[in-house]
């Protein structure tokens, strides 16, 4: 009897601290939420409003908040788990700049904030099409990642060996990628050294203390034909279906030029991405609304991007309610 309690207390002892070295090790939460499969909610950026269509000059430049006031209302809201920022996906040289000057405005005098040594709004971005040109986006991926940005999200994926270069890209040449060895100010937002940073500046999870994340999006029937075997790419942090772009996929125009949605095509190919997830053990993300975001979470979907707003609040307190995730005191209520 001895024997097997001091055995069951070994086993016991062994779990807990397998656990405890999966958890609160990262400067990215999202890497120990990942890791424990915990679902994790995200929240766009916040944005200037457009303006409305033949509003005089001065009246939408009066509305505007500059890069750092918008890095502000960001810092300002924390029910989320990070940020995230899809400017550069079209016009990538258009959106770097303006989000140059909101990551810079995450930073408190040069230094990240942080509690208990962890980030609490890390960003994740967009990337543009890698396929087109495989060498650009490498080093655009490289540029974004020298502001300090915790993850990278490949668009409109249609092959494995699209998400294997954008991997490698996220790399640095040390660890068998292709990025240079240049760190730009992304140590600072980390609030670490370079030292430390190249250390850990590591797409997760390949190297299990690396702290950066790939979320990859099929939204295309060719990405959804070969959906199993982008999903079996290890390195992959999470499975997206796009579901926005793909319901345009499966909308089309009748012989008396209505459009027409498919809902049950559409819904299926969100449950394609789904069933390639569980298949290969990849977290599957959504991007939910207030609306669909419960029953989401039943079907299996566990890492969300979610619209800035009230409703996007509200979305983010349903999901960590049904997750039975403690709201951490999020303002801007």
């Amino acid at each position: 009897m001895r024997t097997r309690l001091l055995a069951s207390i070994a086993i016991a002892t062994m779990v807990a601290t397998t656990a405890s070295a999966q958890t609160g090790q990262h400067v990215n939460p999202v890497v120990d939420l990942l890791a424990l499969k915990q679902p994790v909610f995200g929240i766009y950026a916040p944005r200037n409003a457009r303006p409305p269509r033949n509003a005089p000059a001065t009246t939408d430049t009066a509305r505007q908040k500059s890069p750092a006031e918008l890095a502000k209302d960001a810092l300002g809201y924390t029910g989320a788990d990070y940020v995230f920022d899809g400017s550069m996906e079209g016009d990538f040289d258009r959106g770097y700049g303006p989000f140059v000057e909101f990551a810079k405005g995450m930073t408190n005098n040069g230094v990240a904030p942080k509690v208990a040594g962890r980030l609490t709004h890390p960003l994740f971005v967009k990337m543009h099409e890698i396929a087109p040109d495989p060498a650009k986006a490498a080093q655009n991926i490289a540029r974004q990642l020298d502001l300090g940005v915790n993850g990278v999200v490949f668009v409109n994926v249609e092959s494995p060996e699209e998400v294997k270069a954008g991997l490698a890209a996220m790399r640095f040449k040390a660890n068998g990628g292709t990025r240079p060895d240049a760190v730009g100010n992304a140590p600072a937002m980390w609030g670490m050294s370079e030292k430390e940073y190249r250390e850990r500046a590591d797409v997760w999870p390949l190297d299990p203390r690396g702290e950066l994340v790939n979320f990859t999006i099929v939204e295309s029937k060719a990405g959804l034909a070969r959906v199993r075997e982008i999903a079996a790419v290890k390195g992959i942090g999470v499975l997206f279906p796009g579901a926005g772009t793909l319901r345009g996929v499966f909308t089309t125009t009748d012989a008396s030029g209505q459009r027409v949605f498919d809902e049950k095509g559409w819904e299926g190919a969100i449950q394609q991405v789904l069933a390639a997830c569980k298949e290969f053990n990849v977290a599957c993300g959504y991007p939910a609304n207030a609306n669909d975001i419960e029953l989401r979470m039943k079907q299996g979907f566990s890492v969300f991007i979610i619209g800035w707003g009230e409703q996007g609040f509200r979305a983010v307190d349903i999901g960590r309610k049904v997750a039975g995730r403690a709201d951490p005191g999020a303002t801007m209520r």
